[in-house]
């Protein structure tokens, strides 16, 4: 949650700063603002706005300063309601302040340093600032070091003091931030999407370490002042695959990807038509020497691992729980030393996903992490790592990330049920030829996609929307009902279709929409008979089965087939069918489809 960028070198700040921000919103566009330092470090240039960086833009239009320092944030709100004061960045004596993260001690700080009078804004941030203007005397290593002595919490700061015109410097602890020098200068980033218009290479900025930035050079120093050399990564995407490329939205963008970033992901694993792990470094032994599997996650990552848990729990015959990582170590989790953890998070830096894995690790698991991006926190801090291929992923609403972290698990579940002896390689073969041929049943709905753009347009008239299904088509569901809800601002949920007369049937009105999935041969008929109840009180059915069932007459309103003959693998196509109905119903709404209210991308904060 929100965007940092930084920047100090030859180039116009101005341009960089604001660049960055637009690239960097969708983590955060409730305000916007920069900072910057004129040539001689006499003047601070401060304008921050609440509203979109569009907002921020305009206000910049008639600027006529000439800076090469400066530092910009797009903010999320989570401390103090969204206005121009409490925009970032934050000016406290000398001290020019950004900040991702929350420190949970700022009341505290307040009292002990008195700086309650002197407060104009309502955020925890202002807090720090003043916290290292009080401790800022002409050295600024001393200063962070004794601020973040006194503070709790998570937090990425960008600081700039007014005496030294030309240095941007960074610490953080659990919240993301990423660096990089070129010829033009040195940056810094929340977010490595920021960086590709200059440079591909780039570092994590290590925790708890002082990262400086100067127009020729960046060093990082440890908090006892000793050079640290960070591990240089590497993007292995180019700056057009942050952008629209003609599409409307980034999310339609993302769904159309979503076949390329499967082959990317599943393909480069396949040895002789066998899933090879060779290349990640994970070795049999973390899959056999286990005896349950907890799955954790936040949001649709957690919605992946419960369709994990449905498709590996039946084969492996071990216990496979799913556990919400915001909660899980608030509880007494059941995990040990024969416990293998999978860990899934798209940015690999989700703070609760990351909480729960320490925990985990504490508790003596092997952790094993699927995660998108090289280097994260997560990444490092894991057993092993499972990377996912998607490529950047710009809108709010997750789709080929879902879809790339399916995959991983699937392959992950085939690889495991082959090293526990579940599975012959002859059943091996055959559920990788089935899951490679769900690429092709992804892209022939994406050939088809108009009859769900007239679906969305029942859907965008109501006001609540159901989802039901048994078995694997149920955790289907429930990111359908996700992703609805989330873009589109419909009131949406999933139930097991079991479960409609146990009290959910009442909520069933007259032409309200129910999203029927019955992928499932084995209790179809099952899923029919549900089908049928919701029918009989009004309910608008849309159907959703394989290719070839057998529909009875007057079951639905709607119906689409998806062409996957195998139970196990229908998720793919359907869940691209779910994509585009909640994608459609919010753009025939008007509704920001890339940047629905409240959400940011990436949540750092808990």
């Amino acid at each position: 949650m929100c965007g940092i960028i930084g920047y100090t070198g030859h180039l116009d700040a101005l341009t960089v700063l604001l660049r960055g921000l637009e690239q960097l919103e969708y983590r955060g566009y409730d305000s916007a603002g920069i900072a910057m330092l004129s040539g001689e470090g006499e003047d601070r240039l401060l304008i921050k706005k609440a509203g979109p960086v569009a907002t921020l833009k305009d206000a910049c239009e008639e600027l006529e300063v000439r800076s090469h320092c400066g530092i910009g944030h797009t903010r999320w709100a989570t401390h103090g309601g969204v206005n121009d004061t409490n925009a970032h960045p934050h000016i406290a004596g000398k001290v020019t302040l950004i900040h991702n993260g929350i420190i949970e001690n700022y009341h505290n700080l307040i009292e002990k340093f008195g700086f309650r009078g002197s407060l104009v804004s309502e955020t925890d941030t202002e807090v720090a600032a003043r916290l290292l203007d009080y401790y800022y005397h002409g050295d600024p290593y001393e200063a962070i070091r004794k601020t973040i002595r006194e503070i709790t919490g998570s937090y990425a700061f960008c600081i700039m003091f007014e005496d030294i015109h030309d240095k941007i410097f960074c610490v953080r602890n659990v919240s993301p931030m990423v660096a990089a020098h070129m010829e033009d200068g040195s940056f810094v980033a929340s977010d490595v999407t920021a960086l590709i218009p200059y440079t591909k290479r780039y570092f994590v900025i290590p925790e708890y370490q002082i990262v400086t930035l100067a127009g020729d050079s960046v060093s990082v120093q440890d908090l006892k002042g000793d050079p640290v050399t960070p591990e240089m990564l590497e993007v292995n995407w180019n700056v057009e695959a942050a952008q629209k490329n003609g599409f409307p939205h980034f999310m339609l963008k993302e769904i159309h990807e979503q076949p390329e970033a499967l082959r990317n992901t599943i393909m480069p694993r396949l040895e002789n038509g066998l899933p090879d792990f060779s290349e990640d470094g994970i070795p049999d032994a973390v899959f056999s020497g286990c005896d349950k599997i907890a799955i954790v996650a936040c949001g649709t990552a957690m919605y992946a691992g419960m369709v994990g848990k449905a498709l590996i729990e039946p084969i492996l015959k071990i216990p496979v729980s799913v556990n919400i990582a915001s909660e899980f170590r608030y509880e007494s989790p059941l995990v040990d030393e024969k416990t293998l953890v999978l860990v899934i998070s798209q940015s690999g830096e989700t703070i609760d996903t990351l909480a729960a894995l320490r925990l985990s690790k504490e508790c003596g698991a092997k952790v094993l992490s699927v995660v998108n991006v090289k280097g994260s926190t997560i990444a490092r801090e894991s057993d092993h790592v499972f990377y996912t291929h998607a490529g950047p992923e710009i809108a709010v609403a997750s789709t080929k990330a879902y879809m790339v972290q399916l995959a991983s698990l699937y392959l992950i579940g085939c690889r495991m049920s082959m090293a526990r002896g579940k599975f012959t390689e002859a059943q091996a073969r055959d559920f990788i030829s089935r899951l490679t041929s769900s690429i092709s049943a992804v892209q022939k709905i994406l050939d088809n996609k108009k009859r769900i753009k007239e679906a969305a347009a029942v859907v965008a008239k109501a006001q609540d929307a159901f989802f039901v299904g048994r078995g694997l088509d149920y955790a289907f569901s429930l990111e359908g009902a996700l992703k609805l809800k989330e873009i589109s601002y419909i009131h949406a949920e999933a139930y097991a279709a079991g479960e409609l007369k146990h009290g959910t049937i009442a909520l069933i009105e007259e032409k309200t929409p129910v999203i029927a999935l019955a992928t499932q041969d084995h209790i179809y008929g099952k899923t029919i008979s549900n089908i049928r109840e919701v029918r009989a009180r009004g309910a608008f059915v849309i159907l959703i089965t394989k290719t070839g069932a057998e529909i009875p007459e007057d079951i639905c309103d709607i119906h689409f087939a998806v062409p996957v003959p195998h139970d196990r693998f229908t998720v793919f196509p359907v869940a691209v069918i779910l994509q585009l109905l909640a994608y459609y119903t919010s753009d025939l709404k008007g509704l920001n489809v890339d940047k629905p209210r409240n959400l940011a991308k990436s949540v750092t904060v808990e």
